[in-house]
């Protein structure tokens, strides 16, 4: 096998595995979308009083507040949300 051939399989062998990531990363965003809509309707007054539920509530809004506005937004466009700035904003800095 002559190396531009041997390029040439590697090549696509990345386009492959690039492919791969690429769709991946569509359904952790629809994932992560679902989430942030889930954790933004949720009444924390209405929450079970469950400690492992309270917590796993928290373990979620921390994981998704660590995600770039950039990140988040796309996730919240992938599930058709809207994202509103001004509330993420009114959450990171509170009074």
């Amino acid at each position: 096998m002559t190396v531009h051939a041997l390029n040439n399989q590697e090549v696509r062998l990345l386009r492959e595995e690039i492919e791969l990531l690429m769709v991946e990363r569509q359904k952790l965003l629809q994932v992560t979308g679902a989430a942030a809509v889930l954790v933004a309707n949720l009444d924390s007054d209405t929450l079970p009083e469950d400690q492992d539920t309270i917590d796993a509530a928290e373990v979620l809004a921390e994981s998704l507040n660590a995600l770039s506005e950039e990140t988040l937004k796309d996730a919240l466009d992938s599930v058709r949300a809207e994202f509103d700035s001004d509330l993420a904003q009114d959450a990171s800095h509170p009074n």
